[in-house]
Protein backbone atom coordinates (compact mmCIF):
# COMPACT_ATOMS: atom_id res chain seq x y z
CA UNK A 1 0.00 0.00 0.00
CA UNK A 2 1.91 2.89 -0.79
CA UNK A 3 0.89 6.49 0.74
CA UNK A 4 1.55 10.14 -0.94
CA UNK A 5 0.90 13.22 -0.06
CA UNK A 6 0.98 13.16 3.59
CA UNK A 7 2.15 17.26 3.94
CA UNK A 8 -0.89 18.45 2.12
CA UNK A 9 -3.58 20.78 3.88
CA UNK A 10 -7.21 21.68 4.03
CA UNK A 11 -8.02 25.45 3.39
CA UNK A 12 -8.79 27.92 5.87
CA UNK A 13 -12.57 28.44 5.71
CA UNK A 14 -12.77 32.60 4.61
CA UNK A 15 -13.56 35.18 7.53
CA UNK A 16 -17.17 34.90 6.95
CA UNK A 17 -17.39 31.62 7.23
CA UNK A 18 -15.57 31.55 10.69
CA UNK A 19 -17.57 31.21 13.78
CA UNK A 20 -16.89 33.72 16.23
CA UNK A 21 -17.68 31.73 19.45
CA UNK A 22 -15.24 29.64 21.19
CA UNK A 23 -15.97 25.51 20.18
CA UNK A 24 -14.60 24.86 24.09
CA UNK A 25 -18.05 26.29 25.04
CA UNK A 26 -20.88 23.72 25.79
CA UNK A 27 -23.61 26.19 25.13
CA UNK A 28 -22.12 27.16 21.50
CA UNK A 29 -22.14 23.01 21.06
CA UNK A 30 -25.66 22.63 22.34
CA UNK A 31 -26.70 25.46 19.88
CA UNK A 32 -25.26 23.63 16.95
CA UNK A 33 -27.40 20.92 17.42
CA UNK A 34 -30.37 22.30 18.39
CA UNK A 35 -31.90 23.98 15.27
CA UNK A 36 -31.74 20.53 13.10
CA UNK A 37 -29.96 22.05 10.54
CA UNK A 38 -29.28 20.23 7.00
CA UNK A 39 -25.30 20.53 6.49
CA UNK A 40 -24.03 18.59 3.05
CA UNK A 41 -20.76 16.32 4.08
CA UNK A 42 -17.01 16.76 3.77
CA UNK A 43 -16.62 13.01 3.33
CA UNK A 44 -19.57 10.25 2.65
CA UNK A 45 -16.67 7.27 2.45
CA UNK A 46 -15.77 5.01 -0.50
CA UNK A 47 -16.63 1.62 0.89
CA UNK A 48 -19.09 0.97 -1.93
CA UNK A 49 -16.30 0.63 -4.52
CA UNK A 50 -15.15 -2.24 -3.06
CA UNK A 51 -18.83 -3.63 -1.98
CA UNK A 52 -20.68 -2.67 -4.98
CA UNK A 53 -22.46 -6.44 -5.11
CA UNK A 54 -22.60 -6.36 -1.05
CA UNK A 55 -25.66 -4.68 0.83
CA UNK A 56 -23.59 -3.02 3.55
CA UNK A 57 -24.30 -3.98 7.39
CA UNK A 58 -25.66 -1.09 9.76
CA UNK A 59 -23.06 0.18 12.40
CA UNK A 60 -22.93 2.94 14.47
CA UNK A 61 -20.42 5.29 16.73
CA UNK A 62 -20.49 7.50 19.45
CA UNK A 63 -18.47 10.41 18.82
CA UNK A 64 -17.97 11.34 22.38
CA UNK A 65 -17.85 14.93 23.48
CA UNK A 66 -15.82 15.69 26.90
CA UNK A 67 -16.98 18.07 29.49
CA UNK A 68 -12.93 19.50 30.76
CA UNK A 69 -12.80 22.07 32.95
CA UNK A 70 -9.80 23.16 30.21
CA UNK A 71 -12.44 23.32 27.37
CA UNK A 72 -14.01 20.31 25.58
CA UNK A 73 -12.64 17.53 24.15
CA UNK A 74 -13.34 14.11 21.95
CA UNK A 75 -12.18 10.87 23.27
CA UNK A 76 -10.91 8.27 21.04
CA UNK A 77 -10.38 4.63 21.21
CA UNK A 78 -6.78 3.07 19.69
CA UNK A 79 -7.79 -0.62 18.86
CA UNK A 80 -6.00 -3.56 19.46
CA UNK A 81 -3.48 -4.77 16.95
CA UNK A 82 -5.02 -8.25 16.53
CA UNK A 83 -8.27 -7.38 15.96
CA UNK A 84 -9.15 -8.35 11.91
CA UNK A 85 -10.88 -5.49 10.71
CA UNK A 86 -8.82 -1.47 11.44
CA UNK A 87 -6.19 -3.46 13.85
CA UNK A 88 -4.37 -0.63 15.78
CA UNK A 89 -5.87 2.13 14.07
CA UNK A 90 -7.66 5.10 15.98
CA UNK A 91 -11.59 5.07 16.27
CA UNK A 92 -14.67 5.84 17.80
CA UNK A 93 -16.14 3.19 20.37
CA UNK A 94 -18.68 1.37 17.61
CA UNK A 95 -20.24 -1.57 16.45
CA UNK A 96 -22.58 -3.58 14.08
CA UNK A 97 -26.52 -2.58 14.85
CA UNK A 98 -27.99 -5.90 16.53
CA UNK A 99 -31.79 -6.59 16.50
CA UNK A 100 -32.70 -5.35 19.44
CA UNK A 101 -31.16 -1.55 19.14
CA UNK A 102 -34.10 0.48 18.66
CA UNK A 103 -31.56 2.82 16.84
CA UNK A 104 -28.41 3.87 15.96
CA UNK A 105 -28.03 5.95 19.38
CA UNK A 106 -28.45 2.56 21.28
CA UNK A 107 -26.21 0.80 19.26
CA UNK A 108 -23.46 3.75 19.66
CA UNK A 109 -24.39 3.61 23.58
CA UNK A 110 -24.50 -0.51 23.91
CA UNK A 111 -21.13 -0.58 22.00
CA UNK A 112 -19.29 2.47 23.71
CA UNK A 113 -20.20 0.57 27.38
CA UNK A 114 -18.81 -2.88 26.21
CA UNK A 115 -15.68 -1.26 24.56
CA UNK A 116 -14.55 1.39 27.53
CA UNK A 117 -17.34 0.99 30.00
CA UNK A 118 -18.76 4.45 29.77
CA UNK A 119 -22.17 4.40 31.22
CA UNK A 120 -25.41 5.70 29.07
CA UNK A 121 -26.33 7.60 32.12
CA UNK A 122 -22.91 9.82 31.53
CA UNK A 123 -24.00 10.69 27.82
CA UNK A 124 -26.25 13.22 26.56
CA UNK A 125 -27.60 12.76 22.70
CA UNK A 126 -26.80 15.63 20.56
CA UNK A 127 -27.72 14.19 17.36
CA UNK A 128 -25.98 12.43 14.15
CA UNK A 129 -23.66 12.97 11.42
CA UNK A 130 -24.07 11.84 7.82
CA UNK A 131 -23.48 8.00 7.31
CA UNK A 132 -20.17 7.12 6.03
CA UNK A 133 -19.33 4.01 4.13
CA UNK A 134 -16.13 1.92 4.92
CA UNK A 135 -14.21 -0.36 3.05
CA UNK A 136 -14.84 -3.30 5.33
CA UNK A 137 -18.62 -3.08 4.13
CA UNK A 138 -19.79 -0.73 6.89
CA UNK A 139 -22.71 1.73 6.46
CA UNK A 140 -21.67 3.52 9.85
CA UNK A 141 -23.84 6.35 11.27
CA UNK A 142 -22.10 8.86 14.12
CA UNK A 143 -23.72 9.72 17.09
CA UNK A 144 -22.50 12.62 18.57
CA UNK A 145 -22.82 12.57 22.48
CA UNK A 146 -21.85 14.88 25.36
CA UNK A 147 -19.86 13.28 28.21
CA UNK A 148 -19.42 13.55 31.66
CA UNK A 149 -16.71 12.06 32.59
CA UNK A 150 -16.48 8.86 34.56
CA UNK A 151 -14.75 8.09 37.45
CA UNK A 152 -12.65 5.66 35.09
CA UNK A 153 -13.12 4.03 32.24
CA UNK A 154 -12.88 0.11 31.95
CA UNK A 155 -11.37 -0.62 28.42
CA UNK A 156 -11.98 -4.08 26.89
CA UNK A 157 -8.45 -5.17 26.80
CA UNK A 158 -9.12 -7.77 23.64
CA UNK A 159 -10.91 -4.73 21.50
CA UNK A 160 -9.30 -1.59 22.73
CA UNK A 161 -5.50 -1.13 23.68
CA UNK A 162 -6.30 2.59 25.23
CA UNK A 163 -8.26 5.96 25.32
CA UNK A 164 -7.28 9.37 24.70
CA UNK A 165 -8.84 12.61 24.34
CA UNK A 166 -7.50 15.57 21.75
CA UNK A 167 -8.94 19.01 22.25
CA UNK A 168 -12.47 20.02 20.31
CA UNK A 169 -10.39 23.05 19.58
CA UNK A 170 -7.48 21.08 17.86
CA UNK A 171 -10.07 19.23 15.47
CA UNK A 172 -11.64 22.00 14.62
CA UNK A 173 -8.51 23.85 12.99
CA UNK A 174 -8.09 23.22 9.38
CA UNK A 175 -4.75 24.56 9.70
CA UNK A 176 -4.90 20.73 11.29
CA UNK A 177 -6.62 18.86 8.56
CA UNK A 178 -4.86 16.86 5.71
CA UNK A 179 -6.14 15.28 2.35
CA UNK A 180 -3.84 12.62 1.21
CA UNK A 181 -4.08 9.76 -1.41
CA UNK A 182 -2.86 5.97 -1.26
CA UNK A 183 -3.09 3.08 -4.00
CA UNK A 184 -5.30 0.34 -2.32
CA UNK A 185 -5.98 -2.42 -4.70
CA UNK A 186 -5.26 -1.11 -8.46
CA UNK A 187 -7.20 2.31 -7.08
CA UNK A 188 -6.32 5.62 -6.20
CA UNK A 189 -7.92 6.65 -2.41
CA UNK A 190 -8.75 10.09 -1.02
CA UNK A 191 -8.36 10.13 2.97
CA UNK A 192 -8.41 12.73 5.58
CA UNK A 193 -6.07 13.07 8.73
CA UNK A 194 -5.82 14.85 11.78
CA UNK A 195 -2.02 13.72 13.54
CA UNK A 196 -2.24 14.85 16.91
CA UNK A 197 1.27 14.63 18.93
CA UNK A 198 2.33 11.30 18.43
CA UNK A 199 -0.75 9.96 16.93
CA UNK A 200 -2.06 9.59 13.62
CA UNK A 201 -6.47 10.15 13.16
CA UNK A 202 -6.96 8.89 9.36
CA UNK A 203 -9.41 6.91 7.08
CA UNK A 204 -13.08 6.66 8.44
CA UNK A 205 -12.44 8.30 11.93
CA UNK A 206 -10.77 11.88 10.33
CA UNK A 207 -13.65 11.55 7.83
CA UNK A 208 -16.46 11.64 10.37
CA UNK A 209 -14.12 14.50 11.98
CA UNK A 210 -14.83 16.11 8.84
CA UNK A 211 -18.09 16.45 8.77
CA UNK A 212 -18.57 16.92 12.42
CA UNK A 213 -16.12 20.06 11.18
CA UNK A 214 -18.48 21.32 8.83
CA UNK A 215 -21.64 20.79 10.65
CA UNK A 216 -20.42 22.89 13.44
CA UNK A 217 -18.73 25.46 11.50
CA UNK A 218 -21.69 25.96 8.50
Amino acid sequence: MQICGYNRRMPRPSADQQDTKSPDNEAWLRQRFSGGRSVAPIATGDGHLWRQNEELRPAAVLVPVVRRATGLTVLFTRRTDHLYDHAGQISFPGGRCEAEDASPAATALRETFEEIGLAHSLVEVLGALPEYTTVTGYCVTPVVGLVSPPPALKLDAFEVAEAFEVPLRFLLDPDNHQRNTLQYQGRTRHYYAIPYEQRYIWGATAGMLMNLYAYLTA
